[in-house]
């Protein structure tokens, strides 16, 4: 039988990381279910390494995995193909990378997008409105690729401090989400910050140079990060400096 799982009311804090479920068990990572989606209760689970994921029909579902894949942004992965697609873009005019101008679109086209292997979207209307709410409170942010003035794709992340935790990318033209990735990767180095959460191994990230690190390595980062002063939220075209 899988161990007993919390069930949280909505003023109920998360419990310890470390009583996750472990790899043996039917849901690796997972820490809890329900609770509530307010702003406290998100800036208090990312604070402690823990982050809501769950599909329609579902409770909300919380996890906590070990390891931890992340992307250290000293090492993010410069392939030759990418660096002439940013050159290009960097040289173009009628292309730019704008912070928070459109978080609702983004995280509207990250639902919406078709994703291979996968049914359907873990981004449900509550998540949506909890992350506009984020958003609005200034924990959570977009960095968008634009090209003649209409968003090509993107990406939006959470940030506590210095500690930046990546959620979800959509691509509508492409390259236009690794474009998103690339310009976040800058905004970090340029601010000192060391690591983007990357929460799941796939394939596509490991590819630009994410890996995983113990649960209780990324905790310690979260927690020395997140104490940190905020990092501004902008984007200047000098900022590819830092990678090209």
């Amino acid at each position: 039988m899988p161990p007993q799982l919390p069930w949280l009311e909505p003023e109920d804090p998360l419990p310890d990381p470390s009583t996750a479920w472990g790899g043996d068990s039917p849901a690796p990572g997972l820490l809890a279910a329900g609770g509530a989606l307010g702003v406290p209760q998100l800036r208090a689970a990312y604070a402690q390494g823990t982050f809501p994921w769950f599909s329609a029909g579902q409770p909300i579902l919380w996890w906590a995995p070990d390891p931890r894949m992340v992307l250290k942004v000293a090492e993010f992965r410069l392939h030759r193909s990418l660096r002439k697609t940013l050159n290009r873009f960097r040289a173009d005019a009628a292309c730019e990378i704008r912070i928070d101008s459109a978080f609702d679109r983004v995280i509207r086209s990250c639902s919406s997008t078709a994703r291979e292997g996968q049914n359907g979207t873990w981004i449900v209307p509550a998540m949506v409105a909890a992350y506009e709410a984020l958003h609005a409170q200034g924990t959570a942010h977009s960095v968008e690729t634009w090209v003649d003035g209409k968003l090509a794709g993107g990406l939006y992340c959470v940030a506590i401090g210095h500690a930046v935790f990546g959620e979800s990318m959509f691509a509508h033209a492409t390259n236009a989400s690794k474009i998103a990735l690339a310009a976040l990767v800058c905004l970090c180095r340029r601010n000192g910050v060391e690591l983007i959460d990357c929460q799941q191994n796939t394939v596509h990230l490991a590819s630009l140079g994410a890996h995983e690190i113990p649960r209780t390595t990324f905790i310690q980062h979260v927690k020395d990060q997140s104490s940190q002063p905020p990092i501004p939220w902008h984007f200047e075209p000098l900022y590819w400096n830092e990678l090209l």
